[in-house]
């Protein structure tokens, strides 16, 4: 904020600067350095000056121009109608406020019609196509002068490079449409994994991952990223006309080029809020990052009348959601054990507030990370939540004072004091102890889980008891347990006790995929579990089998089946293992019925309530036949089954266009009837 002595000349020349500062670092260096509301709020404070005093509006301030020059790697294309940016809205009064404007200058009192759209956080480009033919591909630059990536645009499978000819209608002669490249998030999860292993630092977000991807000297690598793109907007057209934005969307769909399914027309300011509301609640459903919603007016006669004003068209307005991130400061720096005895560093928090909880733990991941980012303890620092669910330390804001020294690993195990293992090369951590108590807690609580033992009632609190206590010290100690050793923790009478006991004792009684999935072993899960226990049908096979003969096992490679050798190459694990199984019945596990084999590999999504059995029954159920299960929609989803009060997975089906089944069309395509 500007110190009182500060004139207005001189606030407004220092904000200049710093907008363009940061202007070059997101634009061109892709490193931006403050979050989008901090942008925002520098440049609604230089308008607001400028508006105040007119004086001060200089021909190359930001508010007068959009972005930043293009980058000198590349050839410079000439945009023949600007790129404009948008307006933005910052809440529900803001977007009345803009309606309102509209109707006031056009002296009407009818309800204006509305495209929304999502607004997507990528790359913004622009394709050039020449009689059907995609000749020029560009980045926005400074609206006016774009990036030539046409090299690279042409490796993105989604962008067609000759357009479907129209019915009834020539191929237009010119025609220019705007998009966003975009990065998918699971994909953009898997890059960043694999930049860590290979000693590279993670890219920040999946926009800058579009960014850096799209910007390549070398095609190639482009080529290696799954980059996608949503046509939005149309610049100059010769050849086709299109009397509305939606027209617009609906045509170009038909000639081949990919608009997002969500856009959606509005029948006043009303609808629009709506919109927002409903998209800001699904917005972490999508496989892409979307920080807010557009608003157009539809008609392009309306929009030609409206015009621009300043960098932005007066017809359209972004209007955000809800920042996602907040500011605090780290207390300290702390190292949690987990099941395979990763050792993860957590800053402690001061609490604060972020989208509707407190966060007062942020994960920082490993050393390297808090290197990267120069993390330490009295730092504040940037905080945010991904899908809105797992909060991490974006970056540091202001250091602290005095600086407190870097952070290092512990060489010793914080809860158990074991030896400390880092193979050169790697990221992680490791506590080579397997009786430690942090690895006996949390391997518990993976085996006593759903789809591994599925012991009710073995939860958290009564777990670290258990541990604490000496109770437990290894998985076969839990079939040693009684009532009365039971009903003597905390919180537990004598029916509770008899319960859990009973629990265990059902448990007894399982199948080997469920074991080997309860084993924690690094990198199996249940899918490859099953497909273990289908194929080598005992666990002394298993313990046994040699890395060959598990790289013959079904969707398993080199780093699973190194994972598996090493779990059972230590006598410790081997041991625990033997008397484990001595403690059980372990029933094979089935092959998939001949008239299910049809189901092998299929993906299943559950939604809602099923009556007949719970979602558990149904997932294993689905397992049994040879399919998958995952959380959430997408293209590669087979079946989706919805029961009762389905959620917003049976939208995103509707729009991929993914087969819905009701629980009766499930248990017959289950049983092999259809």
């Amino acid at each position: 904020m500007a110190e009182r002595s500060e004139g207005p000349r001189a606030e407004a020349e220092r904000l200049r600067e710093q907008i363009d500062r940061h202007n070059q670092l997101y634009y061109v260096f892709d490193q931006p350095e403050i979050s989008d509301a901090e942008y925002d709020a520098l440049m609604r404070r230089l308008e607001a000056l400028e508006r105040a005093h007119p004086e001060l509006r200089t021909p190359d301030s930001p508010t007068q121009r959009v972005g930043a020059a293009p980058s000198e790697k590349f050839g410079v294309v000439v945009h023949r109608r600007p790129m404009l940016s948008l307006a933005n809205a910052m809440d529900a009064a803001e977007m009345a406020e803009f309606d309102a404007r509209i109707k006031r200058f056009l002296k009407s009192d009818e309800e204006i019609e509305y495209v929304g759209e999502v607004k997507l956080d990528g790359l913004a480009v622009e394709l050039v196509y020449e009689d059907g033919r995609l000749v020029v591909g560009s980045t926005r630059g400074d609206g006016v002068n774009g990036e030539d990536v046409t090299a690279n645009i042409r490796t993105i499978r989604s962008i067609p490079l000759r357009l479907i000819k129209p019915a009834r209608r020539a191929m237009p002669k010119l025609l220019e449409v705007r998009g966003e490249v975009i990065f998918p998030r699971r994909a953009f999860e898997r890059l960043n994994a694999e930049r860590v292993r290979a000693g590279e630092a993670p890219f920040a977000n999946p926009r800058n991952a579009a960014a850096g991807s799209l910007r390549q000297l070398d095609p190639k690598i482009t080529a290696a990223r799954p980059l996608d793109i949503f046509v939005h907007s149309p610049g100059a057209m010769e050849g086709i006309e299109f009397a509305s934005q939606w027209d617009f969307l609906q045509g170009v769909k038909t000639l081949g080029l990919r608009v997002n399914p969500l856009s959606r027309r509005c029948a006043g300011g009303g609808a629009v809020l709506d919109y927002w509301n409903e998209l800001s609640e699904r917005r972490h459903e999508l496989d892409y990052e979307a920080d807010g919603i557009v608003a157009k007016v539809d008609s392009f006669a309306l929009q030609e009348r409206l015009g621009e004003v300043s960098r932005s068209p007066r017809w359209a307005v972004a209007y955000k959601f809800k920042a996602q991130q907040a500011e605090t400061r780290v207390r300290a720096i702390e190292v949690q054990v987990g099941r395979i005895g990763s050792l993860t560093p957590v800053a402690k928090l001061e609490p604060v507030a972020l989208a509707g909880v407190t966060i007062s733990n942020a994960s920082l991941h490993n050393l390297d990370e808090i290197r990267r980012k120069d993390i330490r303890e009295r730092d504040a620092v940037l905080i945010e939540r991904a899908g809105d669910v797992i909060p991490y330390v974006v970056r540091v804001t202001k250091k602290g004072h005095p600086r407190a020294d870097e952070f290092t690993m512990p060489r010793k195990c914080p809860e158990c004091g074991g030896a400390i293992v880092h193979e050169e090369g790697e990221v992680a951590y490791f506590c080579v102890n397997a009786n430690c108590p942090a690895r006996m807690r949390e391997s518990i609580r993976h085996f006593a889980s759903k789809l591994a033992l599925d012991i009710d009632g073995l939860g958290d609190k009564i777990v670290a008891q258990l541990v604490e206590r000496g109770l437990v010290r290894e998985l076969d100690d839990i079939y040693r347990l009684t009532a009365e050793q039971v009903a003597g923790l905390e919180r537990m009478a004598a029916k509770s006790a008899a319960n859990l006991i009973a629990a265990i004792e059902r448990s007894r009684h399982t199948t080997l995929d469920r074991v080997i999935n309860g084993l924690g072993i690094r990198h199996v899960g249940e899918h490859t579990a099953r497909q273990l226990a289908l194929r080598l049908r005992t666990l002394e096979a298993l313990m046994r089998a040699s890395e060959e003969e598990l790289l013959a096992v079904r969707d398993i490679g080199g780093e699973v089946a190194r994972s598996i050798r090493e779990y059972f190459a230590e006598p410790r694990n081997r041991r625990a293992v033997e008397r484990l199984a001595a403690m059980l019945e372990i029933a094979p596990v089935a092959e998939p019925a001949a008239g299910r084999a049809a189901l092998r590999d299929k993906t299943f999504v559950l939604t809602g309530a099923l009556e007949t059995m719970t979602r558990e029954a149904a997932e294993q159920r689905i397992l049994a036949a040879g399919g998958r299960v995952t959380a959430s929609v997408s293209r590669k989803t087979d079946f989706v089954v919805a029961g009762a009060e389905p959620g917003s997975k049976l939208r995103k089906a509707a729009e991929l266009g993914v087969r819905t089944l009701d629980e009766a069309q499930f248990l017959k395509l289950i049983e092999g009837e259809a």
